[in-house]
Parts: C-alpha cells; sequence; structure tokens
C-alpha cells in the first residue's frame, strides 16, 4: 500500500473525567490527550496496518515530545514535522454531553507554530517524498491566513508530483475569523474552493457541502437529525461539475437523536459510474447503524476519512467500491465505543463488524 501523508494542527484535548462539567470537574483533575483532524487520520490510518506519515510545525518542549512519541509508537512516519522556534501548541477544551445536553469544543489555538508558519518554512520536497496520497482538511486553512498559504501550497506542490489530494470539508464556523469583512462560510468557500481544484477525493458530513459550497441536500435538517438521504448523489455530482478533478464524493450521514444515540452511515458517489454507494446494507437497502450508547464521538469523521482511504488502497477489496464504503463505515462506527480521538481498532475487527457481527459477544 502506498504512504499516505497528512498535514494539519495537532492539540493537546482537555476535558474532565465524563459526566462532569468543567465547573464540576475544576479545580481539579483534567484528562490529556492529542488531536488534530490530520493527526487522527494518521494514527488511524497506521492502526490499520496503513503505510502514515503526519507533517505540521511543533514548537519543542514536553507536551508536543508526548505527542511524537505516541506516533512514533503508532508507527506513523513523524520526520516530517518541522520543529520551529515560533508559536506554541494549541489546546482545546471538550465535555462530552449526555441525552439531550450536547458536548461543547471550546479553542485556545491562536498563535500556535502551523498558525504563524509560512508555507516557505517547510521543506515540501521532503514532506511529499515517497507520498501517494495527501490528506488535508478544511480546518487547517481555517487557522489563520498563513496556515491558508501553506494548506494551498501543499496541495499544489502534491498536484504537480502527481500525488492524489484528498480533502475534508470539516467546516468550523470558529475558525474562519482571519479576514475582515468576509462571514466564515464566504471565507470558506474561496480556500477551500481553490483547494478542491486540486482534488480527487471529497470527503464531508452532512453539513459541510451547504456550509463551506453553498449546495443544499434536499429537506436535510441535521438539529432535527433529519436528513433527505436521497439527495446525497445530486450534492455529489454538483460538487464534481463544479470542479472537474474531483472523481470521488464521500459523505458520512449522522442522524443526531441525542448525544448518547445518533444513526451512523455514510455515502459514496463515483463519478465514472455515476453511482452513489450507501453502507451499511440490510437486504440490500440502506440501513444505518444504530449507535444507542455512543462512549465518545468526537474523531468519528477522521477515522471515516482514514478508513476510507485505507480500504480504497487495501487490494483485498480490489477496488469493490461498495466493501471499501462499508469498511469505513464500520470503522467509523467503533470509534464511536473508543475514547479519544485515535481508532484504535484493527482490520480484523472492523471485518468482522462489516459482515455483520454487531452482537457485542466475549472473544475468547
Amino acid at each position: 500500500m502506498g504512504k499516505l501523508v497528512t498535514f494539519g494542527e495537532v492539540m493537546a484535548r482537555m476535558e474532565p473525567q465524563f459526566p462532569y462539567r468543567f465547573a464540576q470537574a475544576v479545580p481539579g483533575t483534567l484528562n490529556c490527550t492529542f488531536a488534530g483532524a490530520e493527526a487522527n487520520v494518521a494514527a488511524s490510518y497506521a492502526l490499520l496496518g496503513g503505510d502514515a506519515s503526519y507533517a505540521t510545525a511543533l514548537p519543542s518542549g514536553p507536551l508536543p515530545d508526548a505527542f511524537i512519541t505516541q506516533m512514533r509508537g503508532l508507527t506513523v512516519d513523524i520526520s516530517r514535522i518541522h520543529i520551529t522556534p515560533k508559536g506554541r501548541m494549541g489546546i482545546f477544551f471538550l465535555e462530552t454531553g449526555s441525552c439531550q445536553r450536547p458536548s461543547k469544543v471550546w479553542y485556545d489555538r491562536d498563535y500556535s507554530s502551523i498558525a504563524v508558519t509560512a508555507p516557505e518554512e517547510y521543506d515540501w520536497e521532503t514532506i511529499l517524498k515517497d507520498a501517494e496520497r495527501l490528506h488535508i482538511s478544511g480546518i487547517t486553512p481555517a487557522i489563520s491566513e498563513m496556515a491558508a498559504q501553506s494548506s494551498l501550497a501543499i496541495v499544489k506542490a502534491a498536484a504537480a508530483k502527481g500525488i492524489k489530494v484528498s480533502v475534508d470539508l470539516n467546516f468550523r464556523k470558529k475558525l474562519w475569523k482571519w479576514r475582515p469583512g468576509k462571514s466564515a462560510n464566504e471565507l470558506a468557500r474561496e480556500v477551500v474552493g481553490e483547494m478542491l481544484g486540486y482534488t480527487d477525493l471529497v470527503i464531508g458530513n452532512e453539513e459541510d457541502a451547504h456550509d463551506v459550497l453553498g449546495i443544499q441536500a434536499g429537506e436535510s435538517d441535521v438539529n432535527a437529525g433529519k436528513l433527505d438521504i436521497g439527495r446525497y448523489p445530486d450534492v455529489a455530482g454538483q460538487i464534481a461539475a463544479r470542479y472537474p478533478s474531483v472523481t470521488k464524493v464521500a459523505f458520512t450521514l449522522r442522524e443526531s437523536i441525542s448525544a448518547n444515540h445518533n444513526n451512523w452511515g455514510a455515502m459514496l458517489w463515483v463519478k465514472d459510474s455515476g453511482k452513489a454507494h450507501f453502507a451499511p446494507l440490510k437486504d440490500g437497502q440502506y440501513e444505518p447503524y444504530r449507535i444507542t450508547d455512543i462512549t465518545d464521538r468526537v474523531g468519528g469523521g477522521d477515522s471515516f476519512a482514514a478508513s476510507l482511504l485505507f480500504a480504497l488502497q487495501d487490494p483485498e477489496f480490489s477496488g469493490n467500491t461498495q466493501d471499501c464504503l462499508a469498511f469505513a463505515v464500520a470503522a467509523s462506527c467503533l470509534c464511536h465505543t473508543i475514547k479519544g480521538d485515535f481508532n484504535y481498532v484493527n482490520r480484523e475487527e472492523v471485518v468482522s463488524l462489516m459482515k455483520g457481527d454487531s452482537t457485542g459477544r466475549v472473544k475468547r
């Protein structure tokens, strides 16, 4: 399998022990792990057995060193990380929701190293060496204007080398603030839109196409937990028509019943055939996984991206698009049962769920 290179920001993820809120937990103990869309993808891809490399900008210090040690232990190549005296490691604070109380995220990532590192400070040639695919998300260019310039630079460099590029739209309204006079949606559409001109695979969720590209999926209302599933192939076709380099579009389909209960599935649309595949299927019809006791939903979309990229390269799937999608949905379903952003599952466990083993019986 070819090398996957991802580029983006990693942060320290700070949270109280569930189900406590910050007001209950502080002063006191918070749990610290690491998270960031592209770091999540690299780690989850490597855990499945893939060859992954992660690139970013980080300062020196004990916290970045701990992250690098963890990624090395997961067999992720961290040799392409740019260590700089500028900036800091970002932080985000997570309060996990329950029942009708939603989870909440607060960012503390201004002046992070990736936000203040100019594109010419990276060695793109070395970062992209031996890469078969580059993966990046819409979060990275949202961080700062300089991070947006770096995102465009690496995407263009990859395309110039014939390296496939995948972009997860990942709209974060709280971050697109760096150009006064433009709304978050307008700025995201301008910057991510340019990135999509070099992209072959677009990944998103039930909100992203509307928030970033202004394309609405029928009568979908994510706040009401209602998705107009039949309209998503049309959304994918509109994206491919707007960006001719796009050959595949994947959407995760999340119906939020409550903080603990989500229905989960996905669609993968292929330009060559004009066909949309849905997973999971029951008797040939789409029927989402009903995840009724979520452990942690943060990072679920990244685990889908990682496992889809893995499956599309896995020779055992022999290019079977339906099986690739089913694998990705099963892997990301399992991610909802695991604390933290990295998807600590292996290929065998994913295939077992993909083939219908969903009882949770003890494996002896």
